[in-house]
This record gives structure tokens, C-alpha cells and sequence, in this order.
């Protein structure tokens, strides 16, 4: 018993000393050339340290992992606008085969469901049919598809082996498109 709240204690500072490594590549908000350094209202705004830095660090995109964030209940964001929608979680993989010469890509539901409701992406973005989605690299690059958030608001679209996870050996009689238990 006694053991637990100090491996929680010890968790915790290390993952804070991870972040706060990660933290030295967010830049101050009158840095970023994203804000305008001399506008007044930019001193109500948390600069991205001080924000996030008790967030579980990642090592791509704005240094988070938000999915670890959510898993821990660190965070808990609305799944959808809407309250009065039931928030369905998925626990199904789908597995996109062509890929070549790139792994398989296993689209896993739970962590984008824990996110967010269906309806955010199907029909909108995501048929829910196999195979009806013609994905490919150039409509993500280009916002589409997985692009409307990857390379926005999630991780970014370097990180390959993110998505591209699944090595062809690994899988035996999937069909493009189908999920995976």
C-alpha cells in the first residue's frame, strides 16, 4: 500500500521532467510568429510551457499525447457539440491494405471515439462501408479524409509509422477496409 502513492509520485515527476524537456521546443506566444507580439490582448493567453508542460509529453506535434491525457483522466473533452447525443465508444480496428510499399495502416477506433462522437466524421468525412473510401496520402496531405485533423489539431502527417503500424505478415484474411476485432 505504502509503495502505490510513491509510484505515483514518482510517475508523476518524471513524467513532468519529460515534459519540461519537451517544453523547451514550445515557443512564448510573442515568438511563435503565429500571434502579434504587440497586441494587447496576447497577455491573457497561457504561453504553450506553461499550459501544457503537466500534460504527458509526446514527441511530435505540440508535444502532448492527448490520447494518454484522456486515458489518465488528466482531460475529459465533449464529445460532441451536442449534449444531447449518447456517446458511443468503438472498440474495433479497420485495417486499410493498400499501402504498398508502406505497412498496413490499422485505423483503431477507441482512441478517435474516446475523442469524439460518430457523427463527426461519418458520413461527413468517413462512409461507414468497407472499402468505400478512396484514402490515399495526396487527399490526407491535401485535408481530406484523416488530413482534416492530422497535421491540424492531432499528431502531425511525419510521423508515418503512427498510422502505417501494421506489417503484411502480421495479418492473414483481411479484407481492405475491414475491421479487426
Amino acid at each position: 500500500m505504502r509503495q502505490k502513492p510513491a509510484l505515483v509520485l514518482l510517475t508523476t515527476l518524471l513524467l513532468t521532467l519529460a515534459a519540461g524537456i519537451a517544453a523547451g521546443n514550445w515557443k512564448t506566444l510573442r515568438n511563435d510568429q503565429l500571434h502579434d507580439p504587440s497586441n494587447p490582448s496576447l497577455r491573457v493567453l497561457q504561453d504553450p510551457e506553461e499550459a501544457l508542460a503537466l500534460l504527458p509529453p509526446d514527441t511530435a506535434g505540440n508535444m502532448v499525447n492527448w490520447v494518454t491525457a484522456l486515458q489518465r483522466g488528466i482531460i475529459s473533452p465533449r464529445s460532441s457539440l451536442r449534449e444531447d447525443r449518447e456517446h458511443e465508444i468503438l472498440d474495433d480496428d479497420v485495417l486499410m491494405l493498400d499501402t504498398m510499399p508502406l505497412p498496413y495502416v490499422r485505423f483503431p477506433h477507441r482512441p478517435h471515439s474516446e475523442w469524439m462522437g460518430c457523427e463527426t466524421c461519418h458520413e461527413k468525412l468517413f462512409v461507414s462501408v468497407a472499402g468505400a473510401n478512396a484514402i490515399n496520402m495526396g487527399k490526407i496531405l491535401d485535408g481530406q479524409y484523416c488530413g482534416v485533423c492530422h497535421g491540424a489539431v492531432a499528431f502531425p502527417l511525419t510521423e508515418c509509422n503512427r498510422c502505417h503500424n501494421t506489417d503484411s505478415s502480421t495479418v492473414s484474411g483481411a479484407r481492405p477496409g475491414g475491421t479487426l476485432p
